[in-house]
């Protein structure tokens, strides 16, 4: 079998939901071990998250769960005992990262910061993903993805894209903001891995979601540095976006004179086109709301399938925005085998993404589902830290875990 990726990499995660696990999830999926710390008898709060087979909820059938964890071994412990506590520093022992998601006061006073672990191995990458990061006023603020997606400014250019007629959400969908910041934690860490070939020694990274985000709308923050203005609903300011058609939406984007001139064409030249509230960038900024509704009533005429290719075929920037439905029969996708049977203890056979990449000498491959709670409890604390079964009895009746 290939070497992977990250082969002999050994990853930590004590973290939840999304941010934390997504990071970690990369890593499994480019080859490292990953093993997931969850809270006897509870887990990861995504294990109660839709979506649920027929909508019956679940621990063991989340979707969204079942997709964050994928080919991560779990464990339970019980991180509020001090035997609890004890196991987690023999766990670092043997680990090259912890990916954390807990509030800055919670790790320093269960003695877990990064100071503390790293006494107990200095090769240590630690990753701590909090709202607001490790500093500064904001650093104890709980926050939910709302916060951090307005935090950002993210929400205010979000509504950039939505046509009038449209009631603008109040957020990206689902965990958008959530995943972009376990993404941007995953890039750093790699980082840090690589600096630790060269040094042999480990260190902390701290990651704000809320500049994680920030850093994703650098182009709408030097527009704001420069003088200009960015209003929470400021649809006037921006040609093209969404646009609905005949079947759907499409997004459009024509900043460039030359991306304009290929719309026009797209949309036949009609005499208005030439009209002098359209003749360069700037104007058509000043008028956009009219001349978005004048390009989006030639759209609702014509498919999205149709708007797509002949757009693409003038160098005119329009994506077509696919259902779930439709992705999955994608016959892109299909040839690309992007979409993998996946088999689970509990759902049974079930269609699961695989990676957004295809590597020719280090291939994604699924080694295993997400873990079942506490699955993987005897192997690691057993096999790989000298515990015997008899430990394990007293530790769940301890709920240590």
């Amino acid at each position: 079998m290939a070497q992977t990726a990250l082969d002999g990499v050994k990853v930590l995660e004590y973290a939840q939901m999304v941010s934390g696990p997504y990071c970690s999830k990369l890593l499994a999926d480019f080859g490292a071990e990953v093993i997931k710390i969850e809270e006897p008898g509870v887990g990861d709060e995504a294990r109660r998250r839709r979506p649920f087979p027929k909508d019956i909820p679940h621990t063991e059938k989340s979707g969204l769960f079942l997709y964050l964890n994928s080919n991560k071994m779990g464990i339970t412990l019980n991180l509020q005992t001090a035997t609890g506590r004890a196991i987690f520093k023999e766990l670092i022992k043997i680990v090259d990262v912890l990916i954390e998601d807990n509030a800055p006061a919670t790790m320093k006073e269960m003695g877990l910061d990064y100071e503390s672990l790293a006494k107990v191995n200095p090769r240590l990458t630690m990753v701590s993903i909090t709202p607001f990061g490790q500093t500064g006023p904001y650093k104890d603020y709980k926050a939910y993805p709302l916060n951090t997606f307005h935090g950002s400014s993210s929400a205010s250019i979000l509504a950039d894209v939505i046509p009038g007629e449209i009631e603008r959400p109040v957020k990206g969908g689902g965990y958008l903001g959530e995943y972009d910041s376990g993404l941007c934690a995953a890039v750093a860490l790699m980082g840090a891995l690589y600096h630790r070939l060269f040094t042999g020694r480990g260190q902390h990274i701290d990651v704000s979601k809320q500049e994680a985000l920030i850093s994703l709308e650098r182009v709408e923050i030097s527009r704001y540095a420069m003088g200009d203005t960015i209003s929470t609903v400021s649809v006037q300011r921006m040609v093209g976006g969404l646009h609905r058609c005949k079947d759907g939406y499409v997004v459009i984007t024509i900043p460039q004179q030359h991306q304009w001139e290929a719309l026009a064409k797209l949309v036949g030249k009609p005499e208005w086109i030439e009209e002098e509230n359209y003749r360069d960038e700037f104007a058509r900024a000043t008028h956009a709301e009219e001349l978005n509704a004048r390009i989006g009533e030639w759209m609702r005429e014509h498919t999205k399938d149709e708007i797509y290719h002949r757009g693409q075929a003038l160098s005119c920037p329009i994506g077509a925005v696919s259902t779930a439905e439709e992705l999955l029969n994608s016959e892109q996708l299909k040839a690309r085998d992007f979409f993998r049977d996946v088999e689970h203890p509990k759902i049974g056979r079930v269609k699961f993404p695989s990676a957004p990449y295809s590597f020719s000498q280090t291939p994604w491959r699924l080694e295993h589902p997400a873990p079942l709670l506490g699955e993987h409890n005897e192997e690691i604390y057993c096999g790989r830290l000298g515990y015997s079964r008899d430990d394990l009895v007293r530790m769940r009746a301890a709920s240590t875990i």
